[in-house]
């Protein structure tokens, strides 16, 4: 009985955080399919994917949303400051709060800390 009244007490306050992590999710993903999917999508027809595999030799999964590493200040980094011939994405083209939406979309695991490769 307590632990029911737990649950629904704690599902009285999760509910609206889920909710707002529901929608910066969706927002995320719409920015990854807009910029990022073109070049890192899941397949071997994607030019980001590719040069990923060939970089981490399977240490890590080329496509970006398979990866548990990522940290939204890495994919912050990696956008504005681009890498190799990935170009770097100005703020009229990838706004802040939508970059901060892409790296906690790509995030995945939030109390995992990230390991760099």
């Amino acid at each position: 009985m307590k632990l029911t009244k737990a649950l629904i007490l704690a599902g009285f306050f999760l509910a609206p955080s889920l909710g707002v992590w529901a929608a910066e999710n969706a927002q995320g993903k719409q920015v990854f399919e807009k910029w990022c999917m073109p070049c890192h999508g899941k397949g071997n027809l994607y030019p980001g994917t590719i040069a990923l595999e060939a970089r981490y030799k399977g240490a890590v999964p080329g496509p970006l949303e398979e990866r548990l590493d990522l940290t939204p200040e890495l994919v912050k980094y990696f956008v504005r400051n681009g890498i190799s011939v990935m170009p770097f994405f100005r703020k009229t083209e990838i706004s802040d709060a939508e970059l901060d939406a892409l790296g906690r979309y790509l995030q995945k695991q939030p109390a995992q800390s990230a390991k760099t490769p």
